[in-house]
């Protein structure tokens, strides 16, 4: 009989962190199906389902969700359950118990708990408490930044629990270009070779905290010529920070892109990759700008830590100091010498976080600890 393993994620759209683990699958034999609430075709699986996951825990879809997901595991008699996602994780979970006493290993990748040092006291109260009770429901968790995997290491009681460096960054997608090829690639997005370009990719929510650099490019503006600010994504803040934009008469320097297929050449064009986050779990959006070659500014906060040295690739500051921000990036775009040097050493220190280094992580979690 074919094996069988399910992955499940509460949005469709994270399939792309999964597929070179769903291929992996398949390379051994197994048919892979996946979970999810749908919005778009999942790609690499034999077969998908929808699943009414939301967002918040609060939601009743997610009890609808918890009943249908229970009926797709009884059905399908899975060997291995992996899921992603804080909400879609809890449902997965809660869901395969039954089918967990009958053989079906259970894995969770946790992408960054929603506790964390200096997290609101809520999150501790609700999420770890819920995450710790639910550390029994699984046979591996595996985290992706070393506060996590210490948290876990210490306070839960999951048989394993290991670490690994992300989800895996495609170095044929996401590479440097030459000066030549930068100059017309800008010319054709409509941008000068002489611009300074600041890029930030990332969902439009709070924690994402785009209004942070908005707030901080006037006194950017004062101290570096030809600035230009491209923010790539959707989501609930996107229209405020329009407006913000607005009143605050940037819109020359500002460009709102929204989902995009062409990161890799928005990266391509651009000095330096921003981030104003609250919380990470080691962000993707990171290391694809590394990949390129792009110095880092961004907040020294959880998942940044893991990935970026100051002053070596990038550079960390407080969450909300606006002042240490504005100077390390009017630093970078001033001295173009120092971004070429922090060039050479991102494309050194991306390497192990690689989508082949990190598949072969995985691969050995599932081969020792599972037995495959």
């Amino acid at each position: 009989m074919t094996k069988k393993v399910l992955f499940t994620s509460h949005t469709a759209n994270f399939q792309k962190f999964n597929r070179p683990f769903m291929r992996w699958f398949k390379q051994q034999g197994y048919e892979v199906h996946y979970a999810s609430a749908g919005g778009e075709e999942i790609l690499d699986c034999d077969e998908q389902f929808i699943i009414p996951f939301a967002r918040s825990p609060f939601k009743i879809s997610n009890v609808t969700a918890y009943r249908e997901l229970k009926k797709v595991i009884k059905r399908n008699n899975y060997d291995i359950i992996h899921t992603h996602t804080p909400v879609g994780s809890v449902v997965t979970r809660l869901a395969s118990k039954i089918a967990r006493k009958k053989g079906t290993y259970v894995i969770y990748t946790a992408h960054g708990f929603h506790f964390y040092k200096g997290a609101p006291i809520l999150n501790w109260i609700i999420y770890y408490q819920l995450e710790k009770m639910l550390s029994k429901t699984m046979d591996v968790l595996v985290t992706v930044n070393n506060e996590d995997y210490e948290i876990a290491k210490k306070k839960f009681k999951t048989n394993v629990i290991e670490k690994i460096d992300g989800v895996g960054v495609s170095l044929d997608r996401f590479l440097p270009i030459s000066d030549e090829k930068r100059d017309k690639l800008r010319k054709d997005y409509n941008y000068s070779k002489d611009d300074n370009i600041i890029i930030f990719v990332a969902e439009f929510t709070k924690n994402k905290n785009q209004r942070f650099i908005i707030n901080a490019l006037p006194e950017i503006i004062k101290n570096v010529d030809k600035v230009k600010v491209i923010f790539a994504g959707t989501g609930t803040e996107l229209d405020n920070c329009v407006s913000l934009v607005g009143e605050m008469g940037l819109n020359k320097y500002v460009s709102f892109l929204g989902y995009r297929n062409d990161i890799e050449k928005l990266y391509e064009i651009s000095d330096v990759l921003v981030s104003a986050s609250a919380r990470e779990g080691l962000p993707v959006n990171t290391l694809e700008a590394m990949a390129t070659g792009l110095p880092v500014v961004c907040t020294k906060v959880r998942g940044h830590v893991d990935i970026v040295h100051n002053g070596l690739n990038g550079f960390l500051y407080n969450f909300e100091d606006k002042e240490s921000f504005v100077k390390s990036v009017s630093r970078l775009l001033s001295n173009k010498k120092l971004i070429d040097g922090i060039k050479k050493r991102n494309l050194e220190d991306v390497k192990k976080y690689s989508v082949g280094q990190v598949v072969e992580s995985m691969a050995n979690i599932y081969q020792e600890t599972l037995g495959l």
